[in-house]
Order: structure tokens, then C-alpha cells, then sequence
């Protein structure tokens, strides 16, 4: 019992209790101590991190003004190339109906200036037709009334061929829709005169190869 009772009084040993509280201090300190230095360094970085947000939104915004202002650009250059293509349009509207209008009154001058020279030249020829009626008046003579009608003929003739109008052909030849208008048709005596002209009972003429009367025909059939 005595030696139990030795060996259990505290007294008699020396018992290192371990300073569990001084521990628990240093370590709170420390924990203290490193979150203090962490702080600014969060701080830091949360700073870098919210300018590189405002860079990256003040680049954005920028290249999206840029991009407004080359649209507007482009936008006023077409409405420049409309203003000068529209005033390019009603120029040439403009020159094409001066141009027209002066072609329809050229035409018509043409045609009158035309019809003024075909009467020009035919006057001469009513002067000697007035002519050869007055002389025939006390005419006997036949064979000078007949010549005297032979040269007004032949002067009208020459005349109309000044003026490149032409006879069309046409007693003879085959029957040609293009130059022969057919008033009648007459049994053929011949075979070879089938589908020909057989007689012309009113001329045709042409002007410069465009038919301007087409010739009045008998066909054989």
C-alpha cells in the first residue's frame, strides 16, 4: 500500500504538464498574422481584376463606336454616289428627250422638205402639159400631138427615177405576194403560164427597193 500510495503522490515527481494554452495562442496569432498579410494581397488582386473588366468594357465600347462611325461613313458615301447617280440619271433623261424631240422635228421637216422637192420638180412637167393642151387647141396634126405627149411622158419618167422610184415587173413573171396584189384569175392557155402574170391592169412601183403601190394583176390558173 505504501508503495503505491509513493509512486502516486505527484509531490514526489517531477510531471511536465505540456502548456497547451501558450500553443493554441501562437497559433491564432500566426493564423491572425497570415490573413492579415493575405488581405491586401486579395485586395491587390481584386483591383487588378476589376481594371481589366473596365479595360476589357472600355475596348469593346470603343471598337463599337468605331464600328458605328465606319457604317455611318459608308452610309453617307452611298448617299452620295444617289445624289450623283440620280442627277446623272434625269441629265441624261433630259438629253434623251431634247434629242428625241429634235429627231421627230427633223423627220417632219424632212418629210415636208421632201414633198416640197418632188413638187418642185414635177411643176416643169404641169408647165408642159398646160403647154401641149393649149397648143392642141387648133391642132390637125396627130403625130405632133402624139410626140408632144411621148416627151411629157418620158420627162415624168426621168423624173421618178431621179427620185429612185422604179416599175415593178410584172406582166410574165411568177406571181409574187410580195409585188402583186392578184384582182382576178384566168384559166391558163399553156401549162407554163400557170402561176404566172398574165396581165397588169394597174402598175406597181417601188421607192429605193420598198414597194409603195403593188401591181394590180391577172393570174392564169
Amino acid at each position: 500500500m505504501n508503495t503505491n500510495e509513493e509512486n502516486l503522490d505527484p509531490k514526489e515527481e517531477n510531471v511536465e504538464v505540456p502548456d497547451t494554452p501558450e500553443t493554441d495562442n501562437l497559433s491564432t496569432e500566426e493564423t491572425v498574422t497570415d490573413e492579415m498579410e493575405e488581405e491586401p494581397a486579395k485586395q491587390e488582386e481584386k483591383e487588378t481584376v476589376s481594371e481589366e473588366k473596365k479595360e476589357e468594357k472600355r475596348g469593346f465600347f470603343g471598337k463599337k463606336n468605331r464600328k458605328e462611325e465606319e457604317l455611318k461613313k459608308k452610309v453617307e458615301e452611298l448617299e452620295e454616289q444617289k445624289k450623283e447617280l440620280n442627277n446623272k440619271y434625269l441629265h441624261l433623261y433630259s438629253e434623251f428627250d431634247n434629242y428625241k424631240k429634235r429627231t421627230n422635228r427633223e423627220k417632219l421637216e424632212l418629210i415636208e422638205t421632201a414633198s416640197e422637192k418632188v413638187i418642185l420638180n414635177l411643176l416643169p412637167v404641169i408647165d408642159d402639159f398646160e403647154r401641149a393642151i393649149k397648143a392642141n387647141e387648133k391642132l390637125e396634126d396627130v403625130t405632133v400631138l402624139k410626140e408632144g405627149f411621148n416627151l411629157i411622158y418620158n420627162k415624168l419618167i426621168q423624173l421618178l427615177k431621179r427620185f429612185d422610184v422604179t416599175e415593178i415587173e410584172a406582166k410574165g413573171e411568177d406571181f409574187d405576194t410580195d409585188l402583186h396584189e392578184a384582182v382576178t384569175h384566168f384559166p391558163a392557155p399553156t401549162e407554163e403560164e400557170k402561176g404566172k402574170v398574165m396581165d397588169v391592169t394597174e402598175k406597181g412601183y417601188k421607192i429605193k427597193g420598198k414597194v409603195i403601190r403593188y401591181a394590180k394583176v391577172v393570174v392564169g390558173q
